[in-house]
């Protein structure tokens, strides 16, 4: 072993000797144009990428120490457990300081830091953050901020050059390139609403709410999942497009939550079964088993039996597909639907108004449901039960108090049944002390709000 060290040794020199030298002779330009490179780029990008650090804390209650408190006649307290995570966000409005992220960054925050490019570090404010397109915005007070533009991410093709900022592991600003791999991404298990951009710019933990910026240093989506057996990057990572996110933060912004509308009406997948019931052929698409009255799909002239193949033009290949595209469909402005009705291709359009909600948040409709958000039934229960899901309920609230939980199901308003939020809102309008009836568990309830 001795005699082989100064051996090693010597290789080693002679190894960083030539990397070094050839590393000294490395072109600067080929012919008359320089050797490419995206640091311009970045020197304008980087600025406006941020970290955030969030801290949060749970109460719990440890049975062993419970015991030697009652024995010694101590008084009874819950153990503090302070939880921390990393992660990176994008400046977007540098006059007001508004900060894109995403909503798994700071769920359940008690505290958000955010640490700038030059080092300086700020608190963080939540205004609002939506879990189904995993989108959130928060704000800092401070000065000379950089912000990025958002690009039109519509205009993205599969093969465009893409670079990733942000902040894995929590090593500090990093950066990767690659290309856009795939466009629309869908039915991505554990995710919400989907229309993912898929990259192969290297993401890993910690680049979540970071940037995926265009060759000309613009803003063409947010950092959000990665694919990974591992949990390491694989080459496979997805981002939120930022057209997407812009329309999200607009309505975090404007209402503190994002408001989705319903097309009212239920449906299923082609099965062979169905399509020789109906004489199709059709093989992608779903089958319309319900329609709602005084819905938008109603309104469009839908019926049980249609077939829904495209919305907005994007095509419907299955009922996931189908849930997905409703759920990010935009409130006030028209939707197009392509669909088949005795093997004949149709096209009609409809218009989901603020009216038409699928999810609203409680004080909407009253003070005392403040704390609970609301939802229509899913399809699926709807043959079995009627009425409005409560469907989160935060303690500490006027509803918690009230003993709302999620999961009840408000059968009817003063007496009078309902089976959508449109009715229940009809119900509960300027009326102070209303009557809910609450289904749970098999049992029936009375709740006064009063």
């Amino acid at each position: 072993m001795t005699t082989k060290k100064p051996y090693i040794i010597s290789l080693l020199v002679v190894f960083l000797s030539i990397y070094g030298l050839a590393q000294a002779t490395l072109p600067t330009a080929v012919g008359n144009q320089p050797v490419p490179s995206l640091a311009p780029i970045l020197e304008q990008v980087t600025p406006a990428v941020v970290n955030i650090n969030t801290r949060s804390v749970q109460y719990v209650r440890n049975s062993r120490n419970e015991f030697y408190r009652w024995f010694y006649g101590l008084p009874s307290a819950p153990q503090e457990r302070v939880s921390q995570s990393l992660g990176s966000g994008v400046i977007v409005d540098a006059k007001q300081g508004y900060i894109l992220t995403n909503h798994h960054v700071v769920k359940g925050a008690d505290d958000i830091s955010v640490v700038l490019h030059d080092g300086r570090t700020y608190s963080a404010e939540l205004i609002g953050s939506d879990d189904g397109t995993d989108v959130a915005v928060i704000k800092i007070e401070a000065d000379n901020l950089t912000a990025l533009s958002l690009a039109d991410s519509r205009q993205l093709k599969v093969g465009d050059f893409v670079v990733a900022v942000g902040n894995p592991f929590g090593l500090g600003q990093t950066v990767t390139s690659g290309i856009v791999s795939a466009l629309g991404r869908t039915s991505l298990q554990g995710l919400g609403y989907q229309n993912f951009i898929q990259t192969d710019a290297s993401i890993n933990p910690g680049n979540s709410g970071g940037a995926l910026i265009n060759l000309n240093g613009a803003l063409v989506g947010i950092n959000t999942a990665i694919f990974s057996p591992s949990g390491g990057n694989v080459g496979i990572g997805f981002a939120i497009p930022s057209t997407l996110a812009q329309r999200m933060m607009d309505q975090l912004i404007e209402y503190g939550e994002v408001r989705r509308g319903s097309l009212g009406l239920s449906v299923q997948n082609i099965t062979e079964q169905l399509a020789r019931a109906f004489d199709v052929t059709q093989k992608h698409g779903v089958i319309i088993t319900n329609v709602d009255p005084d819905s938008p799909a109603m309104r469009a002239g839908l019926k049980s039996g249609d077939i829904i193949i495209k919305l907005n033009g994007d095509k419907i290949n299955n009922q996931q597909q189908f849930k997905n595209f409703e759920g990010l469909l935009p409130l006030n402005s028209a939707v197009l639907i392509d669909y088949l009705r005795d093997n004949k291709t149709l096209k009609t359009a409809t218009e989901i108004t603020d009216n038409d909600r699928n999810e609203l948040s409680g004080h909407e409709l009253h003070p005392l449901l403040k704390g609970t958000t609301l939802r229509n039934l899913p399809m699926k229960y709807r043959q079995q039960y009627q009425g409005v899901l409560v469907d989160t309920v935060t303690r500490d609230t006027s509803a918690w108090e009230l003993g709302l939980r999620a999961g009840d199901l408000i059968t009817a308003v003063d007496k009078q049944d309902i089976a959508t939020l449109k009715q229940m809102t009809v119900r509960m309008n300027n009326n102070p002390s209303p009557l809910l009836n609450i289904y749970r568990n098999g049992r029936n309830y009375l709740l006064v709000l009063e």
